[in-house]
Parts: structure tokens; sequence; C-alpha cells
């Protein structure tokens, strides 16, 4: 919408000393005519814009003038303004960059010092290492789909490795420790579900559903579902001395507890923990290599014990 665009420039133009005429019509997508065209409205709404010839001019307003900030406290901006920058580096969004420019527009040139001081005191990034185009185009696409309430296909597998066509309502993301999520009614399974979008495959956006059905996502029902009896199994693990910091960073610190040293003297810990028993926690057992052990249950033990020979047979020597 023109009224859209008109605020967002005035909010550039009062956070910025001067900004090009060319970078506005690049960022709102239009010809730089139209964008002449909203400064002249702008300015007939009785906002002073100012242009600045000669090199490095451009469009800017007269000095001082400022956004009312009475509705919220610098702290509370700050709070909002570090927010907005943690979930930008997961994938980029045009009107979450001009949010920002809202936020810090408010502030006015005196406090704008401190002001930055605060945001950068915390920076939370969500993009994984080495970056991850697919998934910024996943999240994207699920983002506008859940907006649009239209269903999403795609091919997905699960955590035993079996593969099946699914036809999703998407409802929200969910990023989870370090992976994205999509929560959504499963029509096949005829119930809402947690989907890790690394696993998905084939990402298309279909039809719009009629009804939106109700959901509590303030209770956080993926948890609950994660929780539900039968899904999990409780584990005892032993950690050698030079994992524990591994094991701390899984479990917490107040989770692993040192355990009376063996008759080799060496220092071990113990840590009891409730997973979902899958692919995933024995892949997740086998990472930490002769440093863990299964204690209990007796069956994953079993289990581990079977898939370590199992590696062992290929990396055998061949006669």
């Amino acid at each position: 919408m023109k009224l859209d665009r008109l605020l967002s420039i005035v909010i550039l133009l009062a956070n910025r000393k001067i900004v090009q005429a060319k970078e506005l019509s690049e960022l709102f997508e239009v010809s730089v005519r139209t964008i002449y065209r909203d400064i002249d409205a702008i300015n007939q709404a009785g906002i002073p814009v100012v242009s600045y010839q000669g090199a490095g001019g451009g469009i800017g307003l007269s000095e001082g003038y400022r956004l009312d900030r009475s509705v919220l406290t610098e702290a509370e901006l700050a709070d909002i303004v570090n927010a907005l920058q943690s979930v930008s580096t997961i994938y980029p969004d045009r009107d979450r960059k001009l949010l920002l420019e809202k936020m810090k527009s408010v502030v006015p040139a005196a406090e704008a010092e401190r002001f930055q001081f605060r945001t950068r005191q915390l920076v939370v990034d969500l993009s994984p290492w080495g970056g991850s185009g697919h998934l910024e185009e996943k999240v994207a696409l699920l983002k506008k789909a859940a907006e649009e309430e239209r269903s999403v296909e795609f091919a997905y597998c699960d955590a035993q490795g079996n593969e099946s066509a699914r036809d999703v309502e998407p409802y929200t993301l969910v990023l989870k420790r370090q992976s994205w999520y999509l929560y959504g009614y499963c029509r096949g399974r005829r119930q809402f579900r947690l989907f890790k979008l690394f696993r998905m495959k084939g990402l298309t956006i279909g039809e719009r559903f009629d009804v939106r059905r109700p959901v509590e996502l303030e209770r956080l029902p993926w948890n609950e579902a994660w929780h539900a009896s039968g899904k999990t199994t409780r584990l005892k693990l032993r950690f050698s001395r030079r994992a524990r910091h591994l094991a701390e960073e899984w479990f917490g610190v107040e989770a692993v507890v040192a355990e009376a040293a063996g008759e080799d003297g060496e220092e071990r810990y113990i840590v009891a923990a409730e997973l979902p028993e899958d692919r995933w926690l024995y892949g997740f057992i086998l990472s930490f290599g002769p440093d863990a052990e299964v204690l209990e249950p007796q069956s994953i033990r079993e289990e581990i014990r079977r898939q370590a020979q199992g590696i062992i047979g290929h990396y055998a020597a061949k006669t």
C-alpha cells in the first residue's frame, strides 16, 4: 500500500541523515520517479523533507525531527530491537528491516549512542555455521504459507528413516535448541505434528484451508507430545573425565554427578535423562565414542553394542 510506503519512508528519513532516492526505490521496488512523488506527498502532509544537492547529496528530514517515543521506555525499545535483530539472523525479511528502522528512529539523537550500546550488549545469532541458504528459503516459504493460511506439501523423512508424502496446514515455526521445526496439522495423520525443516524435501505451497483449527501455542504443545507416555526412555549414562564438559553442555551442569572413582582411579560422571528412543538417540550416544557408556536400560545398551560392532565391521582390515 502507498500509505505503508510513505510511513516507512518517513521512518527511514527520521533514522538517517541522508538517503539516496535510488536506495529507496530499490528497497520498496518502485521507480525513482515514484519515490519523488512520495516525497512531495510527505511534504504536503507537513513533514519537513529537505533535498541536498551535489556529491553525497540525497533526501533527509529537517534537523531535530523525531517521532514521539512516549509509549515505550528506552530499555523496552532496546529489548525489542535485540529480539528483532536475533530473528533477522536466520533469514532476510524486508518488513523486519523496516521495523528495526522504525524502532531505532524514535530515539533522540542525544541518546542514540547509549541506545546503540544497549542493543549491542547481547547478540543472538540464530544462523548455522557456514550459512544455509536452503534453510532460509524453507523458513521464508513456510512463513508465507502460514500467513496466507495455505497448506504445504512435502516429502518427509522421519527419525527412523521412513519417507512419506505429507499434506500439512502450517501454524507456526519453532526454533528448538539449534533446529527449526514446523508445527502444523497433518491431514494424513489427522493430528498436529512437529516437522523438522532439514528433513523436508520438495516443499510447495498448496490450497487455502477453510478452517483454522484451535491450538494454544502458549502451552508449547510440542513439548507435551514429546513427553507423551511411551515415547521416551529413562537413560543412565556414564561419561569419562575428558567428556565431562560435553555432558554438561548437553544436559546441564546440575545433571552431571561425580561417581566414586573405580579401581583405575579415573574420574567418571553419571547422567540420568529422559529421551525418545529412536535412531537419533543411538547416533547421539555413539557420537561420544568411547567416552560415554549406557548403563541403563539394558535394551539400549545392547543396541549400541550391536551398532558399534557393525561400525567395526566396516573398518575391519580386508584380507
